[in-house]
């Protein structure tokens, strides 16, 4: 009879443990893509004033490769004083 119990408790036990592993497991299977990464940005001038920012990690690299393209596009334009 205690075997019973006792066989009964660890089934119980395991099944929780068992349940979290794949609940990672569909974490990790999600796009890296659509992680949210959030950003602080402190005001010009303040030590305590700043602005938070959360962005898919898809959405940070689109605007990075949109300021890199519009950098290098009116960089090279022609009357530029700068060199491309």
């Amino acid at each position: 009879m205690h075997s019973i119990a006792a066989l009964a408790l660890l089934l119980a036990a395991a099944a929780p443990a068992d349940q979290a592993k794949s609940r990672d497991a569909g974490e990790k299977a999600a796009d890296p893509a659509d992680k949210v990464i959030c950003k602080r940005f402190t005001k010009t001038g303040s030590l305590v004033d700043s602005t938070r920012v959360c962005k898919t990690k898809a959405d940070w690299q689109r605007d990075r490769d949109n300021l890199r393209t519009s950098t290098n596009s009116t960089a090279c334009q022609p009357g530029a004083t700068v060199g491309c």
